[in-house]
């Protein structure tokens, strides 16, 4: 019988002894090795793993079963192995891992996994997956928005509203909300997800407001709840301009971080996590917030090459605060556009407990002891501090 090992990139013949012999004899090279193996390479969470590799200055190698890979431009170094449904395949693996000192294999592909996750421990001791399950990984999102949805469900928030709620969203509506809101960068703690969904139950008809959106996280939360409770449309107001990120942050940590940031990227991925949602419902305006506000008060109609023409109230239903952190600016925001929220309206305050300043809470602590007698409700959540007034402001 016959069978046929892998040398560098040619194939030799070799007998069940000779194999067997060779077989001892290379496991010696292969301990003192500490390459990675990415296959099969050109997978989309192959490339991204590459990256990561690359940055940890990680020995690579990339192999493919393909002829003609357009993968291998990437990688430093690559080998070609069999199908993993080829009789040669663990052989060939294992000549690879001896030659090249292969001690760790990264594979995206869920049947190479589960093929390796069987034989590897025989075919090569010491050789580890680098990897859970990918389908374990890839369903692991879906597993944790499924039990947040639960813990929501079973233990709702109890607010003092005279609003009437509206029926929740079922259990698999919470959990796509929950979802997709997590494949989006930014930072949204779960209890203020928690709280938008409550208070959107007991919106009145209106727009929803949001000044500051960046990478659009909770964006898309305020989308989705304004299409699940029929409230309004969602319009976005950020300059989306990295001299407005300056916040002066105490000890400048923040404004450290955000001077590494692209505003003009920050807008593009803006667009391409709202877009997939639009119904007709969504649009902004990149201009700093004051000026935005005067913006809204002269003309209903906002137009984008985006998102097109998107036509408002003129009236808010929730206005949710996140933009510049500063007391200065938070504070010009609420005065800005407090006046356009309906009475049984909401402001939301993000970052009202934030570790790097304490702008947000100064200027909602104002705004509570200026307009008590129009607040009917006020409570923080995660981090954000709710507020629902009871008359609009004059």
């Amino acid at each position: 019988m016959v069978t046929y090992g892998r040398i560098g990139t040619a194939y030799v013949s070799q007998s069940n002894q000779v194999r067997k012999k060779n077989m001892t004899q290379q496991y010696t090279h292969q301990n003192s090795g500490n390459q990675l193996l990415i296959f099969p390479a050109g997978t989309p969470r192959a490339l991204d793993y590459l990256q990561k590799c690359q940055r940890e200055n990680r020995p690579v190698i990339g192999a493919s079963s393909l002829a003609h890979d357009p993968s291998r431009a990437h990688y430093p170094a690559w080998l070609t192995l069999p199908y993993v449904t080829d009789n040669d395949f663990d052989q060939a693996l294992h000549s690879a891992i001896a030659l090249h000192g292969i001690n760790e294999i990264y594979t995206s592909n869920p049947v190479v996994w589960d093929h390796l996750n069987r034989v590897l421990a025989q075919l090569a001791p010491g050789v580890r997956l680098a990897n859970e399950s990918p389908v374990k990984i890839e369903l692991s999102g879906y597993a944790s928005a499924r039990q947040h949805a639960n813990a929501w469900l079973e233990t709702p928030l109890p607010l003092a509203s005279r609003d009437v709620p509206r029926p929740c969203m079922s259990e698999i509506e919470l959990a796509a909300l929950f979802r997709h809101a997590d494949t989006i960068p930014g930072m949204c703690d779960n209890e203020k997800m928690f709280a938008l969904c409550e208070i959107a139950r007991r919106s009145t008809i209106g727009d929803i407001v949001e000044i500051g959106s960046w990478w659009g996280k909770s964006a898309f939360l305020l989308a989705r709840l304004a299409l699940c409770y029929s409230i309004g449309k969602l319009l976005c107001v950020d300059p989306w301009s990295n001299q407005h990120l300056i916040q002066h942050d105490e000890k400048g940590l923040v404004d450290r971080v955000s001077a590494q940031l692209d505003a003009e990227q920050a807008l593009e991925i803006f667009e391409m996590n709202l877009l997939p949602y639009n119904q007709q419902h969504i649009n902004y305006l990149r201009m700093p917030s004051t000026e935005g506000a005067l913006h809204y008060q002269s003309r209903q109609a906002i137009y984008t090459a985006s998102f097109g023409t998107t036509i408002y109230k003129g009236n808010i239903a929730l206005l949710h605060i996140d933009g510049n952190h500063s007391y200065e600016a938070v504070k010009a925001d609420i005065q800005s556009w407090c006046h356009f929220v309906n009475a049984g309206g909401w402001i939301i305050i993000d970052d009202y407990i934030w570790p790097y300043g304490d702008g947000p809470q100064r200027a909602g602590d104002e705004f509570l002891r200026e307009h008590h007698t129009c607040i009917g409700t006020a409570f923080v959540m995660g981090s954000a501090l709710f507020i629902q007034l009871i008359t609009t402001l004059a």
